[in-house]
């Protein structure tokens, strides 16, 4: 995933970001959030001189007054989320209206993949971390796989069934199949992460659960708020 430059016009300190982490930071809670990532320093650099206007759609106000916020799926340019609604006061992330906030998000991060990975999970309506793994070796796919695993165990202990939000197709499909389809070699280097797979793998098959998994439509709604603001 390459870099992205994070334009934060309206937030807590407006200014240019290297990591969504921080950018995170700048925009949750805060109502009238305005930000935008870019792959180019310059894009950002000017983009953040010129304002918001000219790269997020405007909100159009209601026939019947008051302030109108985009419908599920309505895009502003780039086909980049707008800003959070107004009517939101179920989480302090500023998440897209068709995103559930009683959820947890999932994601991974790897250095070099395969390098050392870790994998956490966030809670969607405070934006706490509610559990992180790692370092240790492996690839960025058996971390997400690990993660919703991680999740879907935890969620059972606590006798919930919230909804997980995932941005890998693979972890997904690996989870549906109850099985992690790495290729990564089993070596005396990786002989750790496969015993963390193994005992995955084993909880998905002898324990049911109705926890819906979501993708994340990353293109759509922006990084993951569990993203590590780095190249996975």
């Amino acid at each position: 995933m390459k870099s992205k430059f994070y334009v934060v016009w309206q937030g807590k300190v407006p200014g240019i970001y290297t990591n969504w982490a921080d950018c995170q930071a700048q925009v949750s809670g805060f109502g009238a959030a305005r930000y935008k990532a870019f792959t180019t320093r310059q894009e950002a650099e000017a983009a953040f001189a010129a304002g918001p206007e000219a790269y997020i759609a405007p909100r159009r106000p209601k026939a019947g007054g008051g302030v109108k916020t985009a419908k599920s799926g309505t895009r502003g340019k780039a086909n980049e989320p707008l800003n959070p609604p107004d009517y939101r006061h179920d989480t302090v992330l500023p998440l897209p209206p068709e995103v559930e906030a009683n959820a947890w998000a999932v994601d991974a991060a790897c250095s070099g993949n395969p390098g050392k990975m870790e994998y956490r999970g966030v809670d969607l309506r405070t934006g706490a971390e509610v559990f992180h793994f790692g370092p240790i070796f492996g690839t960025n796919n058996i971390g997400e796989f690990l993660a919703i695993v991680h999740a879907l165990a935890l969620l059972e202990q606590r006798g919930d069934t919230l909804t997980i939000y995932s941005d890998s197709r693979n972890a997904q499909l690996w989870i549906r199949q109850r099985r992690c389809k790495t290729k990564l070699a089993r070596n005396a280097k990786t002989e750790a992460v496969y015993t963390y797979i193994e005992r995955a793998e084993r909880w998905l098959q002898t324990h049911s659960f109705t926890n819906k998994i979501r993708k994340w439509k990353t293109d759509e709604w922006g990084e993951i708020p569990a993203d590590f603001g780095r190249k996975k």
